[in-house]
């Protein structure tokens, strides 16, 4: 996946298409971001680069609500990918350590 602005907006939309509000502020957020979950509204980190933006998204997705069946079909797609991407980086961190 590339970080670019035009990926950022489809994450983005597929965010939108589930009714939540993405606000871009400036805050003490440790992780980069808050969700007002009764709200609908994420709160991301406005200080971040594209790629932190994007890499916050990705990680904040599993913790949405998100309707898969309201997302167009390109959202779908892109929500697949984003997912499978999530995964393997749970499957990384959750492989046991290994002395060389």
């Amino acid at each position: 996946m590339k970080f670019t602005q035009h990926t950022l907006d489809k994450i983005e939309k597929i965010i939108q298409e589930s009714g939540y509000v993405i606000r871009y502020e400036r805050g003490n957020f440790q992780s980069g971001y808050c969700i007002l979950q009764a709200k609908k509204v994420v709160v991301l980190n406005k200080f971040f680069q594209t790629e932190g933006k994007i890499n916050t998204l990705i990680d904040l997705l599993p913790q949405l609500e998100i309707n898969f069946d309201a997302l167009t079909h390109e959202s779908q797609k892109l929500y697949d990918e984003v997912m499978a991407l999530g995964n393997d980086k749970q499957s990384q961190l959750n492989l046991p350590f290994v002395h060389a």
